[in-house]
């Protein structure tokens, strides 16, 4: 019988390596777009009046060198954070999630953990690039955000409950009622939060998604790393019933 400190340890291992190949993607996909909006946001900044021209001959904090290596220390870490949680999450929701296979369950659980945390946040406030956004807002996105990421989670546990209420009238009803569930929610809170669109109408569109895009294949690829390297290290089925399966 697996202990919890097993199945946590699985999690950190999964996780670090989820968080690397992440990082790998972000730094393919989505360097190139933060050096262009970086490029749009210092010509921007040239342009400016005499009196702020010191700031910008100011060296900055951390090369792009050095974010670039960054980038991977901060997914790796981000990863084997997360990766624990998942365990965590993993031990205490395993015997509700009503699945006789583990690594169903894992899989079922990372699903439900991208669509709460990382899609439904992205639909309402998408990431913007480093030239976009005004510095004295950063307290109002981040409180907005870290709500959107509570609604979230709060939907697909209403997509859930109400999935489990219907599943009396058959598995159309069930898979209804889970989808129901969670577009209504979402739905209402997208109605209630405020706009937030700090995009100014100079800044290229293209590039602009681009990065967003990028953002989202970054969480995508952790979260989808992470759900089936958990199921691979949760399954109890011998090597060879798993060979004979594939």
């Amino acid at each position: 019988m697996r202990t919890f400190g097993s199945l946590l340890v699985r999690g950190l291992i999964v996780g670090l390596f989820a968080g690397l190949l992440a990082g790998t993607f972000a730094y393919a996909v989505g360097e190139s777009r933060v050096d262009a909006a970086i490029a749009i946001e210092e010509s921007g900044g040239h342009a400016h009046t005499h009196a702020h021209e010191e700031d910008h001959h100011e060296d900055p904090l951390v090369s792009r060198d050095g974010q670039r290596a960054g980038l991977f220390l901060a997914t790796s870490l981000y990863g084997v954070a997360l990766g624990g949680l998942f365990a965590v999450a993993f031990t205490l929701l395993r015997r509700k999630l009503r699945t006789g296979n583990d690594a169903y369950a894992a899989l079922g659980l990372a699903a439900a953990g991208f669509v709460g945390i990382v899609l439904v946040p992205f639909l309402k406030y998408p990431p913007n690039p480093p030239a976009v956004g005004d510095p004295d807002t950063i307290t109002r996105r981040t409180v907005t955000y870290l709500l959107t990421l509570v609604i979230g989670l709060l939907a697909v546990w209403a997509g859930v409950a109400l999935s489990r209420w219907a599943a009396r009238y058959g598995e159309v009803a069930r898979l209804a009622g889970g989808v129901v569930g969670l577009v209504v929610t979402v739905v209402t809170a997208y109605l209630i939060l405020p706009r937030i669109n700090e995009v100014p109408e100079t800044f290229p569109a293209t590039l602009l998604w681009q990065f967003r895009f990028a953002s989202l294949g970054t969480q995508a690829t952790l979260w989808l790393l992470l759900g089936f390297g958990y199921a691979v290290a949760v399954d109890r089925r011998p090597i060879r019933s798993k060979v004979a399966a594939a």
